[in-house]
């Protein structure tokens, strides 16, 4: 029996792995939410499994222990969270300025455009955070997989509830939020736009001041 239970277990704390760090609400949620409450939950959504597909990507390389690609994200570190920086703060002034009424009219014509593009996108923003798979290789370490009978099962386990529960927190906030979606009027989504705006630039440049401090210190 507590052959059986075992798998769950390591499933569970696969799960927990995933929503600690998806939860924390930095840039990547507040776009998120900014897409659900502007173009809705589909779209909302879509975003969120996009960091949620580049945190699974992560968990496989500190899982399987991909050396080469491990290094590479950490040699480059510096230059990806850069780019990551700059992508973020053009993203956070594009929304800081967009108009509520010209989103709205411009899904009307197009009800299908971007879908992919939000995945994509944040996608890659996730991805320019390679410190996340040394969470991840500290938190599976803590795991100790390693002890496992079947490591080769319990690698694929570990991933699949890390996976499971990244993507269930962006079913969940974005399902939170678009329950209140339609409260919102044209004056408050400008507002939104606003507020999502700056707080994605704000959380940026903090970022990017603390990146700064510790690479010239």
């Amino acid at each position: 029996m507590a052959e059986a239970v075992a798998p769950i277990i390591l499933f569970i704390k696969g799960i927990i792995i995933g929503l600690a760090v998806s939860v924390p609400m930095g840039p990547i949620g507040v776009l998120c939410v900014q897409k659900t409450i502007n173009k809705g939950r589909f779209y909302g959504m879509l975003s969120g499994f996009g960091a949620a597909f580049a945190d699974t990507v992560f968990a496989i390389i500190a899982v399987f222990g991909l050396t080469v690609t491990k290094n590479f994200f950490i040699q480059y570190r510096l230059e990806l969270q850069v780019i990551g920086v700059i992508v973020l703060l053009v993203l956070g002034t594009k929304i800081f300025f967009s108009n509520p009424i010209t989103q709205i009219r411009r899904r009307a014509r197009n009800k299908q455009g971007g879908v992919f593009g939000d995945f994509i996108s944040v996608f890659f923003l996730t991805l320019s955070n390679p410190l996340t798979v040394i969470f991840f290789g500290a938190s599976i370490a803590a795991v100790g997989i390693h002890d496992s009978a079947n490591y080769l099962a319990s690698q694929l386990i570990l991933v699949g509830g890390i996976s499971a529960g990244a993507a269930s927190w962006w079913i969940t906030l974005t399902s939170l939020v678009n329950a209140f979606r339609h409260r919102f009027r044209l004056k408050q989504l400008w507002w939104i736009n606003k507020i999502s705006g700056g707080v994605i630039i704000v959380l940026t440049v903090i970022g990017a001041i603390v990146l700064a401090i510790k690479h010239f210190t």
